[in-house]
């Protein structure tokens, strides 16, 4: 037991001795070395702290130090700054083949918080943006969470909204006929008519949710004619044609395409004819007068339109209004089209018109003819008086010099009449618009009976 303790004790002693002698006195003589000079440059600290300047640097210094020490904490509490990002695109991961997503915003905005230098970099740095992830999720409604994916950690950053409440579900598809509608037909030359569209393909698919689908009640090509090129009479190609699905209602319905645009041959025509033009006076002239000459600055123009409208229209017809007329008198008139005509070679003409006093002349046994009269029925005369009328033309004597039986036509319009006897009222018609017609005789008895 002795021989132990003496062993630890020559142990301690030795481990003393080398901190003694390498760290316990080398720094005592280090510390009397200080105090040595210490005492030799005391009284030189002591003259220059006393002078005014020296404290006033000392000053200048401390307070620098502080300055800086301050500023740097308060850049990181003070230095806070906020951006909003507007109308940033959400993107959302999922099977796009099998589901459709509703709900989802197709834009959000973010806003980014911290330093400006910060958002300064996080703003020049590409990121993947808003993304929400929706795989595994099945068919119904869910809360989903929105993510922006920034690289920079030191901002912060919220997003309005950030999360939504989305519904999910199974995508169907469906074959729909494809018809086309014409848009901005009136930014056309007026001389061209679009008069075949043959699109290059009859049918197009849909696909989504099914309640959408069965309120597809047309899926139409919008061919806009502000996208022909260089529209000229001939067929021309157009490609990228937008497909529409509209509602019985004609509104959009949201759903895919495929595809999403067609093609199409357009063939445009222009399609003319030149016509006569005859003014037609409307209204009784003053007592006495009568029309003695029209002469019209235009007999003749040229109309531009649809192919079935050009086939039908013989002649056109300006009305000019000459009630309680009783001297010449010039007429400005502008030139209405009629329906299906795109355009007319004149727009505008004058009109003069010559007044004469009136004269008389009677032509007797003018038959009556009739009008409209409806199918299955026949009509005939109740009497010999019935089918013939004297008739009484007023006008100036030189045109009345000129009008034959043949230029009168004297008739009875049956339309809605029916079954039995009845008196109709007689009109008289001629060739010469400038003369006046009228039947001695103004109601014929005539008797219709079904068609046997």
């Amino acid at each position: 037991m002795k021989k132990i303790s003496r062993f630890f004790g020559k142990l301690f002693r030795r481990i003393g001795m080398f901190f003694d002698k390498i760290l316990i006195t080398p720094i005592t003589r280090i510390i009397l070395k200080i105090i040595d000079l210490s005492k030799g440059w005391a009284k030189g600290i002591d003259r220059l702290a006393g002078k005014k300047s020296t404290l006033l640097v000392i000053s200048l210094i401390l307070a620098f130090i502080v300055f800086l020490y301050i500023d740097n904490e308060s850049n990181v509490m003070i230095d806070q700054y906020a951006e909003i990002l507007y109308d940033q695109t959400v993107t959302a991961v999922y099977n796009e083949e099998s589901y459709v997503v509703e709900g989802l915003p197709d834009k959000v905005d973010i806003t980014l918080i911290g330093q400006r230098r910060h958002i300064f970099l996080a703003k020049q740095s590409p990121s993947k943006g808003v993304t929400v992830d929706l795989t595994g999720l099945k068919p119904g409604t869910h809360k989903v969470t929105l993510k922006y994916n920034q690289r920079l950690r030191s901002l912060d950053y919220k997003l309005d909204p950030s999360t939504v409440n989305v519904t999910i579900y199974e995508k169907e598809s469906e074959n729909r006929t494809l018809t086309y509608d014409i848009l901005n037909q009136d930014k056309l030359d007026t001389k061209l008519y679009i008069s075949n569209v043959e699109l290059d393909r009859a049918e197009v698919i849909i696909k989504g949710a099914k309640y959408k689908l069965e309120q597809v009640a047309t899926v139409r090509a919008l061919l806009d004619v502000n996208n022909i090129p260089n529209p000229k009479a001939g067929d021309i190609n157009v490609k990228d044609i937008p497909l529409v699905a509209y509602d019985s209602d004609g509104k959009i319905i949201d759903v895919e395409i495929v595809p999403k645009s067609v093609a199409a041959n357009v063939t445009i025509t222009s399609p003319s004819k030149e016509i006569p033009i005859r003014v037609v006076p409307i209204g009784d002239l003053a007592f006495g007068k009568s029309i003695k000459t029209i002469s019209p600055s235009v007999t003749k123009v040229t109309v531009y339109g649809e192919q079935a409208a050009i086939d039908e229209i013989q002649q056109l017809d300006v009305e000019i209004d000459v009630t309680g007329l009783e001297k010449d008198k010039d007429y400005s008139v502008t030139l209405k089209k009629p329906k299906g005509i795109t355009e007319i070679s004149s727009k505008t003409m004058t009109v003069k018109v010559t007044i004469d006093n009136a004269t008389t002349k009677e032509f007797k046994d003018i038959a009556v003819s009739y009008r409209n009269l409806a199918d299955g029925l026949v009509v005939q005369a109740s009497s010999e008086e019935d089918r013939k009328v004297t008739v009484v033309v007023s006008g100036s004597e030189e045109a009345l010099e000129n009008i034959k039986d043949t230029d009168i036509t004297a008739y009875v319009d049956l339309k809605n009449y029916k079954v039995g006897v009845h008196e109709v009222e007689v009109t008289v018609t001629g060739s010469d618009l400038k003369l006046a017609y009228s039947s001695k005789t103004k109601k014929v008895k005539i008797v219709i009976t079904e068609k046997k």
